[in-house]
């Protein structure tokens, strides 16, 4: 009987954590694909959703049950190196519409993959951020 309850305990817990992570995908957000990289030829890339603040993206992953976001990218040091087409087996989970851009933190290197729209919304905050020097003389 006891194993039973905790069973029970577990899987109440499992299905809040769950429904948790719902509420927060369905709270808005763009969707996007992501990779860390360095990753081995066309693996790695997690479909989720990606949200602007004023000093981050952060991004969770479709299928985790994280209650938080699975990857943060801090606005003041992303560096876009690049933008690519999808190639080989990412078109298994990708169309000709998508656009790949190579993304780097202070700390990590990323693959957004977006469609046109969501990439000039990126672009956008990347490019609308404050300066350094604002971001210096401000006090929190």
């Amino acid at each position: 009987m006891t194993v039973l309850i905790i069973l029970v305990v577990l899987l109440a817990a499992f299905v809040a954590v769950f429904l948790y992570r719902l509420a927060v995908l369905r709270r808005g957000g763009t969707a996007a694909i992501l990779r860390v990289t360095p990753a081995p030829g066309d693996t790695g890339w997690r479909h989720g959703v990606i949200r602007y603040g004023e000093g981050s993206l952060v991004f969770f992953k479709l299928s985790s049950l994280r209650p938080g976001p699975d990857s943060r990218i801090d606005r003041q040091g992303i560096e876009v190196a690049g933008r690519r087409s999808p190639e080989g087996s990412e078109f298994d989970i990708m169309s000709e519409e998508i656009i790949i851009l190579s993304v780097k933190d202070r700390d990590s290197s990323y693959e957004i993959a977006l469609d046109g729209g969501a990439m000039t919304a990126f672009l956008s905050w990347v490019e609308s951020r404050p300066s350094g020097r604002s971001v210096r003389g401000r006090r929190l």
